[in-house]
């Protein structure tokens, strides 16, 4: 019978007092050890990353359109989670706001008029103080298109529909908290101090990256290098991300050498000009970093939802730059380069064709990624899928060829796209 034997020593009340005092030794010390050797304890986390993407997209924000009340629970949403986080404020007045105005343009090609009136919107900036002559900044940009009212909808008849911009960019907004949170409480001081900023009016012509540089709260020509992340959220199957402005410092490329990602690839770009707020800082001569998943169907549109977004992609990425940054931090100040890329070399076009170039794409020509409907590339019959090689007379081998390409038409002229579909090259009339 059971009742008959005797118990096994592991229920001996001596036995377990005695592996207790050893196991709380023993976490004694692990716990000596890491503060030695200023191991960190704090980790990235998805969960956190998911909390904060659905939160700031969500249908209670209404797409966080610029100089909007939702934008505002944003800014103090974003506020509040810095300092949970432990940072210091670092906006205007002690404040964590630096607040900026501005004139909305509502023409297309970019001119303000005289009698527009003038908006009010906010940065949101924290800082890690290490006591540190240099300083690190990391940022992305909060707002989106709100309910659509603004040109910058790819959506037939947007206005009215929420954007929630779940990719553009809550997912670089969510990765500035998290590495906020990570480098505040990760148990080491860096040799540089952190400047988180989260920047308003993105969509409408990097407003607040260049009224913060116009305008800083720490001095600018003391920045180690500005990180910017915008649309980090969709790592897709082919598991490359784009890492712009390698060419601002001689250093980041042998870096990005010795430092392969895990669960991705890298695909360099060196230069500093780009359509997010890495560019206004590149422009006041500081070395820049810029990383980016890449465009998709749901670009701009109601469409760019929490549930689409990869958060085991958006970890493994924010784990690539925890590990990034902890590198650079034991460079010192880096040297500025300018690249190639300056603003007036980038071509000016007044058609478009109605595609979403695949940047993470390392081939011949562009990989075209998406084709919005009545759009002059769906009415010629191109398709996700297809690799553009020629536009009118010009070879397109790169996304500037393209570009360059389309500069060359205006409304109304008839011209023909060369594609290569499977194994098959195909030659198509379009009308812009």
């Amino acid at each position: 019978m059971a009742g008959t034997h005797e118990r096994p020593h592991y229920f001996c009340p001596k036995f377990n007092l005695i592996m207790m005092r050893l196991l709380i030794f023993a976490f004694s010390c692990f716990l000596l050890l890491q503060a030695q050797t200023g191991v960190a304890q704090t980790t990235i986390s998805e969960s956190n990353l998911r909390k904060h993407v659905t939160y700031l997209a969500s249908d209670k924000l209404k797409g966080r359109g610029t100089a909007t009340k939702e934008e505002l629970k944003a800014a103090k949403y974003l506020a509040k989670a810095f300092k949970k986080a432990g940072l210091q404020p670092r906006g205007d007045n002690g404040g964590w706001y630096h607040e900026f105005s501005f004139k909305k343009s509502q023409d297309p090609h970019g001119a303000v008029s005289t009698d527009a009136p003038a908006l009010k919107s906010r940065n949101v900036a924290a800082y890690l103080d290490n006591d540190a002559p240099n300083t690190i900044v990391i940022g992305a940009h909060y707002d989106h298109l709100g309910l659509g009212h603004d040109r910058n909808s790819l959506e037939a008849n947007a206005q009215g529909k929420i954007h929630n911009g779940a990719d553009d960019n809550a997912s670089g907004t969510a990765g500035v908290l998290e590495l906020a949170r990570y480098f505040a409480q990760n148990g080491v001081r860096e040799q540089h101090n952190f400047l988180f900023l989260c920047f308003s009016g993105e969509e409408l012509g990097l407003v607040g990256s260049k009224k913060y540089t116009e305008n800083p709260t720490i001095d600018l020509s003391k920045v180690h290098f500005m990180l910017n992340m915008d649309m980090i959220g969709r790592l897709n199957e082919e598991k490359r991300m784009v890492v712009g402005g390698v060419g601002t410092a001689p250093n980041f490329v042998p870096l990005l050498h010795k430092l392969p990602a895990t669960g991705f690839s890298i695909k360099q770009d060196s230069a500093g000009i780009g359509p997010s707020d890495h560019t206004s800082f590149y422009l006041k001569n500081i070395p820049v970093l810029f990383f980016f998943t890449g465009q998709h169907t749901d670009y701009h549109k109601p469409s760019d939802d929490v549930e689409k977004v990869n958060f085991v992609g958006l970890k493994a990425i924010l784990d690539y730059a925890a590990v990034l940054i902890e590198a650079l931090d034991k460079e010192p100040k880096l040297t500025f380069q300018e690249t190639k890329s300056k603003p007036e070399d980038t071509p000016r076009f007044k058609v478009t064709l109605g595609i979403m170039p695949d940047y993470t794409f390392e081939g011949e020509g562009v990989h075209v990624d998406g084709v919005t409907d009545g759009k002059p590339a769906a009415k010629a019959g191109l398709q996700r899928g297809d690799r553009i090689i020629g536009l009118g007379k010009i070879e397109v081998h790169t996304i500037r060829d393209y570009m360059q390409a389309l500069s060359t038409f205006q409304k109304g002229d008839t011209t023909k796209v060369k594609v290569v579909r499977g194994s098959e090259t195909k030659e198509m009339d379009v009308t812009f």
